[in-house]
């Protein structure tokens, strides 16, 4: 061949050349420029159902057995009410007798009687007798008769007794279940949240190591082509498959701990009915549950917090009831220290006319009086139970103390570690932007030639490893954030 011609050929390679490589870095740009934009945009939802973290809440307080159970223990505690007023229940009664023995007609007696209880301690009644016969008591009056009286305790039972006390103690019990369905609503929902926020990491994490699979496929052609074209080594295109295999086991990985997290989100998700619903693969979080809004997050008053759990939080209010029974008993067992003096009175008359006799003279004529004293000479039961009801006074406040300090203390350990993961955000965001920055520079020498595949691919898993913690610290900062609003006692509020 001629020498004009050689250098003919030879500028034509060289061009050839040149052109090949402008391809290259055109190609290896653009595919620089897709991962980084797949990553950013990886947080995005895609199309379909979704569901948010109000929604799950809102499924929970309704739908879930734990929630209607405690409604339950409302009604049961509403029940107990209306079975202690039943010891003010009017009751009436009828007492009747007969005897006849070898012909003779001892006696007959009909007592239909009223009896009205008072919140006072005091029992009204009234009603008819009617006695006949030739063997009866002397003392009792034959005939028609009718009464209306009362019985009255001027000591031992004059303020408190045991139906008031029970009546008391239910109606406390009533209003202390609703604090107690709040604080099981509290738990419940706290442990609800963990599982959803958990469910939306594991999907950013998913969709994140999705986009990488998709960019390194493309790398992995491009590599490849690029070695059928003498412009790289066999063993890039050994490195990105290598790579490529590394991110697949990931976003595997990935997949299963979504798909498990949802199952375990599954078990807070119930139907109106009261039936389990599995949550479908295809629902996703919703934006608003989007791991990007922590910097748009209001971070709440520490001063607040502490004043609504001190005051709100149902584990102190439940202290303050448990005080208040403890109080009624004390004030029933110090009717033990007092001596038993009952007064009745009954005015009598003749006939069933209960409107006559109730006209009449008190003490003056057909009437009916008694008056009973008891006291035991040591006390020794009542002081007993009443000092024993004063101690457990003692006890409860120092509970309710310690109850109270703790719950301030975790309000504020939890409000620190909700302090300091949004600063570990802001710099793992600044983080991962160096990491990215360091990444885009490898990838530039890369396709001037003065890098290898294997740094560009080093440098891309620090990228996403940095990324990922990116998103597992979001993770944990909306997890504290209602675990602070839990210590506080207003998660279900």
């Amino acid at each position: 061949m001629r020498p004009y011609k050689k250098y003919r050929t030879y500028q034509w390679l060289r061009s050839r050349n040149q052109q090949r490589g402008k391809i290259i870095i055109v190609i290896s740009a653009l595919l620089l420029l897709l991962f980084l934009s797949k990553l950013s945009l990886a947080q995005d939802s895609i199309p379909g159902k979704t569901l948010s973290a109000g929604q799950v809440l809102e499924i929970v307080k309704k739908y879930h057995p734990v929630a209607k159970q405690a409604d339950i223990f409302v009604e049961k505690a509403k029940a107990d009410v209306t079975t202690a007023r039943g010891g003010f229940d009017p009751y009436i009664k009828n007492e009747s007798a007969q005897k006849t023995f070898d012909g003779t007609d001892y006696y007959y007696y009909n007592r239909p009687e009223l009896t009205i209880p008072t919140w006072f301690g005091v029992e009204i009644s009234g009603g008819t007798e009617f006695l006949s016969g030739n063997r009866t008591d002397p003392v009792e009056t034959k005939g028609e008769t009718n009464f209306i009286g009362l019985s009255i305790p001027l000591a031992k039972n004059l303020l408190m007794d045991k139906r008031r006390a029970a009546l008391q103690t239910a109606k406390i019990f009533r209003d202390a279940s609703t604090v107690e369905r709040r604080n099981i609503l509290n738990n419940l929902l706290l442990d609800a949240m963990k599982t959803y926020w958990n469910w939306v990491q594991y999907y950013q994490q998913y969709k994140i190591l999705s986009e990488v699979v998709t960019v390194n496929e493309q790398r992995v052609a491009f590599v490849k082509t690029a070695f059928r074209l003498g412009d790289r080594p066999a063993i890039d295109t050994i490195e990105a498959i290598a790579q490529l295999q590394n991110f697949e086991v990931l976003k595997t990985k990935a997949l299963l701990e979504f798909q498990n997290t949802g199952l375990d989100l599954s078990v807070f998700l119930w139907t109106e009915n009261t039936i389990p619903y599995n949550l479908p693969a295809t629902i996703i979080p919703d934006k608003s549950s989007s791991l990007n809004n922590v910097q748009e997050a209001i971070l709440p008053e520490l001063s607040g917090l502490l004043e609504a759990a001190k005051k709100n939080h149902p584990e102190v209010m439940i202290y303050d009831y448990k005080l208040d029974v403890l109080q009624v008993e004390k004030k029933l067992k110090f009717q033990e220290l007092l001596p038993t003096v009952n007064f009745s009175y009954n005015q009598l008359g003749k006939g069933y006319d209960l409107l006559k006799t109730t006209r009449a003279a008190l003490f003056e004529n057909n009437f009916r009086y008694g008056l009973s004293l008891g006291i035991p000479l040591r006390l020794s039961e009542g002081r007993g139970e009443f000092k024993k009801a004063k101690l457990k006074i003692a006890e409860t406040r120092l509970q309710f103390n310690q109850k109270q300090w703790q719950i301030e203390t975790k309000v504020r350990r939890y409000y620190n570690e909700l302090l300091a993961l949004r600063t570990q955000v802001s710099l793992q965001e600044k983080a991962y932007k160096n990491y990215l920055a360091l990444q885009r520079g490898e990838d530039i020498r890369f396709q001037s030639g003065e890098s290898s595949l294997f740094l560009v691919n080093a440098r891309e898993t620090k990228t996403l490893e940095a990324l990922q913690k990116l998103q597992e610290l979001k993770a944990s900062y909306f997890k504290t954030e209602n675990m602070l609003k839990w210590a506080a006692g207003i998660l279900g509020s």
